[in-house]
C-alpha cells in the first residue's frame, strides 16, 4: 500500500496553509487557514472493505507547565505523547483520495460539527477538544482535521504522521463520541495494510522556518 500527496512530501516541513496556526513575530502565532491535505493512496490489499485516515502527532509535551511561556522552553528531553489531529473513519473502498479542503478549509472556533461527514463516512474528535476545554471562547468538541499549532518554545520539531489503514469491515464498531485512541482499538485485528507519510512543523523562530 503506498500513501502520496500534492500537499506535502514525505519527511518535510507542512506548508502553512496546512496548519492551525502560522508564527507572527508580533504576537509569536496567528491563525492560518487550516486545510487539510491532499491524500492519495494506491496498491490496497485484497478484501479491502473501508478506509481509516488519522494524523497524530507523537511530540507534545506531557506536562504543560512551559508550554508558550515567555522566558521559558519546552526542554526537549521532556516526555512525549500523542496528540490527534484528525480521525476519519468508514471511508468506503471505492475512495482512494481526499482533496486538499475537502474536510476542513478554515478554523472553527468551538469545533467542526460530526462525526457525519462527506463520501458517507465519520470523524472523531481531535485533541484540540481537550486542549481548549477551559477556554471561554474556543472549547467546544473539534470533530475531523485541524492542523499543526506546536508550543512556540518548544526546543524540539514535531512530527505529523499522517496515516491511511485498509481494514476487513465496512464500519468500525463505535458509536457516540470517539477519537484516536478509540479507534486504534477498534481497529485492532482489521488492519488489512497501512501506509503513512510525515511531515514536520515548528512554530519556535530558534529552529528555523517551518
Amino acid at each position: 500500500m503506498k500513501l502520496t500527496s500534492s500537499s506535502l512530501l514525505d519527511g518535510q516541513a507542512i506548508p502553512g496553509h496546512l496548519s492551525f496556526c502560522i508564527a507572527d513575530p508580533a504576537h509569536h502565532v496567528c491563525l492560518g487557514q487550516n486545510r487539510n491535505p491532499q491524500l492519495s493512496w494506491d496498491d490496497l490489499p485484497a478484501g479491502t472493505q473501508s478506509f481509516v485516515v488519522t494524523c497524530h502527532d507523537p511530540d507534545v509535551p506531557s506536562q504543560g507547565d512551559d508550554v508558550n511561556q515567555e522566558d521559558r522552553t519546552v526542554p526537549a528531553d521532556l516526555p512525549r505523547v500523542d496528540f490527534f489531529h484528525w480521525v476519519l473513519i468508514d471511508l468506503p473502498a471505492t475512495v482512494h483520495s481526499i482533496a486538499e479542503g475537502e474536510y476542513s478549509s478554515d478554523v472553527s472556533p468551538r469545533g467542526k460539527p460530526g462525526p457525519q461527514a462527506a463520501q458517507g463516512s465519520r470523524q472523531g474528535i481531535n485533541n484540540y477538544t481537550d486542549w481548549f476545554a477551559n477556554d471561554h471562547d474556543m472549547r467546544g468538541d473539534y470533530y475531523g482535521y485541524d492542523g499543526p499549532c506546536p508550543p512556540w518554545n518548544d526546543e524540539i520539531i514535531h512530527r505529523y504522521i499522517f496515516t491511511v489503514y485498509a481494514l476487513d469491515i465496512e464500519k468500525l464498531p463505535l458509536d457516540g463520541k470517539f477519537g484516536g485512541p478509540e479507534v486504534r482499538a477498534a481497529m485492532a485485528g482489521h488492519i488489512l495494510a497501512e501506509a503513512r507519510l510525515t511531515g514536520t512543523y515548528t512554530l519556535n523562530p530558534a529552529l528555523g522556518a517551518a
